[in-house]
């Protein structure tokens, strides 16, 4: 429908695209992204706990509801986050997300039955979907596309950061306080903030893609940049070949993250760690993903991005095969740090991947048919886990899970074209 397309006025001669010229606003949403994925973290080491302990969910799916809930709700929100930042504006969609966010620590520290958390988990999804969805769509607005894959990995970088630093703050804050209130207090710090420098500083950037698809369409014909949502949705999910291997690594890869996780900290615990030391493996896998990414992001814009993505997912499954296999804290360490590069292979790698093969004028909408996929891979990861768990023990659903992860690598090797970076580079 027309109605779907976004209509670009002329840019602004004095907008520019890039990096370094864009810097002060390109750091403070880095800085932004830090705090959505701190809001995050503050359930990833207590939640899984908290399950167990003050609520007695003994089976692993019950346990694992509150994933489903989040995976499902920032999925979907995922998928509308590009078109309404595309009609509303960027700004608007960001402060969206954190007004939404603002309940959920008050229903983390409250809840008096296990449907409190759920609730607060689909509205974690809701925001998470908004927030963090619009901080990729900022970036690459602002940057172009000889740099996107440089700005993926500094955006998923600081996000992932964020989670790990608060996953670990959490476990020692429960240790020393209890798993509430005192762990979800530092996720309502983190919301006051992000919202309050959302508000105040970040500027809209909808101008910017206004001039990269001006000089964007002067290279390719008009009708490839005016698709409908549906059309952009059946592109970016199964018929283009790139954008399809992308969108199926990124559900699997989200589908390997929701079984880390839900069952990992009950695995640990299970095992006789304490809390201290379940913080600290909780930390390690996102904080080697978060400072890697730093690295392999902008390394993909010079190497390509289908082998990275390829080695990724076949480095993840070699970290989820130890994980099923081992028993204490350091083989389980180690496995964190290299599940944890393996991901970083891929995750910003994927993003740019998308960025170079949509158009300008869609790619917010692909960015978010795509994130719809992956964090898809949170519920499907709960479910799959959880049903696995229960039937043949966590050691057995990590097994499988690492079968698939290596699968979807050889989709990756076989699918994505390689040079779509570089295409991309060449018509901007």
């Amino acid at each position: 429908m027309a109605s779907d397309i976004p209509k670009y006025d002329a840019p602004s001669p004095r907008t520019v695209l890039g990096l370094r010229e864009n810097l002060p606003q390109f750091m403070l949403l880095v800085a932004v992204n830090a705090l959505v994925g701190g809001t995050l973290g503050q359930e990833r080491t207590v939640l899984p706990l908290l399950a167990a302990q003050e609520f007695h969910l003994d089976q692993y799916t019950g346990g694992l509801t509150y994933i489903l809930a989040f995976g499902l709700s920032k999925a979907v929100t995922n998928y509308f986050a590009g078109t309404l930042s595309d009609r509303y504006g960027r700004r608007p969609v960001l402060v969206a997300g954190w007004l939404v966010a603002v309940p959920v620590p008050i229903l983390l520290i409250a809840g008096p039955s296990w449907s409190w958390i759920v609730a607060a988990n689909v509205l974690l999804g809701i925001s998470q979907g908004l927030t963090w969805s619009t901080a990729v769509i900022m970036k690459m607005d602002l940057v172009g596309s000889k740099q996107r894959g440089l700005a993926m990995g500094f955006n998923e970088a600081a996000g992932y950061l964020g989670v790990a630093g608060t996953a670990l703050a959490t476990g020692y804050l429960a240790t020393a306080y209890g798993l509430r209130p005192a762990p979800f207090l530092l996720g309502a710090a983190f919301i006051a903030l992000g919202l309050g420098l959302t508000v105040l500083a970040v500027k809209e950037t909808h101008h910017h893609v206004k001039t990269e698809a001006a000089r964007h369409v002067a290279t390719q014909s008009r009708a490839h940049g005016s698709l409908t949502t549906g059309q952009v949705f059946t592109l970016t999910s199964f018929k283009d070949r790139s954008l399809s291997a992308a969108s199926q690594a990124g559900l699997v890869n989200n589908l390997n993250d929701g079984l880390a996780w839900g069952l990992f900290p009950v695995l640990f615990a299970g095992a006789g760690l304490n809390l201290g030391q379940i913080g600290i493996l909780a930390a390690a896998y996102p904080a080697a993903w978060g400072l890697a990414q730093l690295v392999t992001g902008a390394a993909s814009d010079r190497g390509g991005r289908k082998w990275f993505i390829t080695a990724g997912m076949l480095v993840q499954s070699v970290a989820l095969g130890i994980f099923a296999f081992a028993h204490d804290f350091g083989p389980w360490l180690a496995a964190a740090i290299i599940l944890g590069l393996g991901t970083a292979l891929v995750y910003p790698t994927l993003l740019a991947a998308i960025g170079d093969v949509a158009h300008p004028i869609w790619r917010a909408r692909s960015v978010g048919v795509y994130r719809l996929w992956r964090d898809g891979g949170f519920a499907v990861g709960a479910l799959l886990s959880g049903v696995l768990a229960d039937l043949y023990g966590i050691p057995a659903a990590v097994a499988v899970v690492a079968a698939i992860t290596a699968a979807s690598g050889a989709v990756v090797a076989v699918r994505m074209r390689n040079n779509d970076h570089l295409r991309d580079a060449s018509t901007s």
